[in-house]
């Protein structure tokens, strides 16, 4: 496959790619990175252990219903999670094992067949690309003087997605009959939500292996339609700004972004997409605001990280001092590790402030005493006393990433 990329394949099609997606070697390292990301049962109830436990048997199975083309999708089980820092939800379909291991692999089948050809101003769900490096491409813009900069929020894109216009993204580089019905069959998959149950006319559930490439497919021409008028885009899924040198620039941007997204059946979100002048005007993108030369983390990224601190350090939970902060640990090292780069140090002293609260706040209702941790509390249990039992500082983690990188 990758030869055949190199050189082309006669009218930039795929014919077969059928025995390559029902390949045993591919559905095992599907399973595989499955496996890795665990994720939680579809509507048969199987965990990720459960099917690993029939493996030798699972896999040769889905192999010939594959091959033979009994192979039918199960429904997507559909729940809601809350969107951090505010009282909306965020729907998110959750297939079963057995579904994902084959939409992965169809993805590691046909994701190289799109990659070679996707824009660079596109980052998110790509191999070798991050949201770091999307992050670095904004501030290196900015840098270069394009400070005013179109935020742009498409309204329930993946549930948006019209499923004929992107079949017809998708057959314009594949035209195997057995792989482009296996595609349409996830994408009208049933979906279970609590006693309902129904089949989607449009849309790519999240949280569904194939839809962050499905949805990729469906932006690209954007991507390179705003490439060709030479603006300087950057996307991550369907989060993306353009960042222009001046506002009669940013005004052209929007005007063309709007009238794409009308023309493909999607809406924009009328309230949240705006022009912005950096300088004086902050703009939020992949966690972090952004302002002047400044970026930090954003609230809701503030409020999320607060929200799960206090979750693992409620004053009743029961556990010892140490189990509370290695899993405090565990969620500081993460979050520290995305927003090291923050041009505002005093974010992270805040924070080692309030986590020891939050921490002293539990030893005093172990001592029969009420209220958060002040006064006399940071003499009976100073900032070393936590060191000491390997709390995990940001600001040391700060300054230990500046001295890194100066050297």
């Amino acid at each position: 496959m990758l030869t055949a990329l190199e050189q082309g394949v006669k009218g930039d099609k795929w014919f077969r790619l059928n025995d390559k997606v029902f390949a045993e070697r591919n559905l095992l390292a599907s399973f595989q990175r499955v496996a890795k990301k665990k994720g939680a049962a579809g509507v048969d109830h199987e965990t990720v252990k459960g099917f690993e436990r029939r493996l030798a048997e699972a896999i040769p199975e889905l192999s010939d219903a594959l091959k033979s083309g009994r192979y039918t999708p199960q429904a997507i089980r559909r729940v809601h999670i809350p969107k951090p820092g505010t009282k909306e939800t965020r729907p998110l379909g959750i297939p079963t094992v057995r579904d994902r291991v084959v939409q992965g692999a169809v993805v590691n089948v046909i994701e190289p067949i799109f990659e070679r050809d996707f824009a660079n101003q596109s980052y998110g769900f790509r191999p070798g690309r991050s949201c770091r490096d999307a992050l670095r491409r904004v501030v290196e813009l900015l840098g270069k003087g394009h400070v005013h900069v179109v935020d742009v929020d498409l309204k329930g894109y993946f549930d948006s997605i019209p499923h004929d216009r992107l079949m017809a993204r998708v057959e314009t580089k594949i035209a195997d009959g057995p792989t482009l019905r296996l595609i349409e069959s996830f994408l009208k998959a049933d979906i279970l939500e609590d006693a309902q149950q129904w089949t989607p006319e449009e849309g790519a559930p999240q949280g569904a292996v194939l839809s962050p490439l499905l949805s990729n497919i469906y932006l690209d021409p954007l991507d390179h339609l705003m490439a060709a008028y030479g603006f300087e885009m950057v996307r991550y899924a369907d989060d993306f700004v353009v960042l222009c040198r001046t506002a009669e620039d940013a005004a052209r941007a929007l005007d063309m972004i709007k009238d794409w997204v009308s023309e493909n059946g999607l809406t924009i979100h009328p309230t949240k997409t705006r022009i912005v002048d950096s300088r004086t005007i902050p703009f939020d993108f992949l966690g972090y605001t952004f302002c002047g030369q400044e970026h930090w983390p954003r609230k809701k990224s503030i409020q999320k990280l607060r929200d799960t601190i206090r979750e693992k350090t409620r004053r009743n939970n029961g556990r010892s001092l140490h189990c509370v902060i290695v899993d405090v640990n565990r969620v500081l090292k993460g979050w520290f590790a995305y927003f090291q780069h923050s041009t505002r140090p005093y974010v992270y002293r805040r924070h080692d402030s309030w986590i020891r609260m939050r921490l002293r706040s539990l030893l005093r209702r172990r001592h029969r005493r009420r209220g958060h941790g002040r006064g006399w509390d940071h003499k009976r249990w100073p900032n070393a006393f936590f060191a000491e039992r390997g709390l995990y500082s940001l600001v040391a983690a700060h300054v230990a990433a500046v001295q890194s990188s100066r050297r």
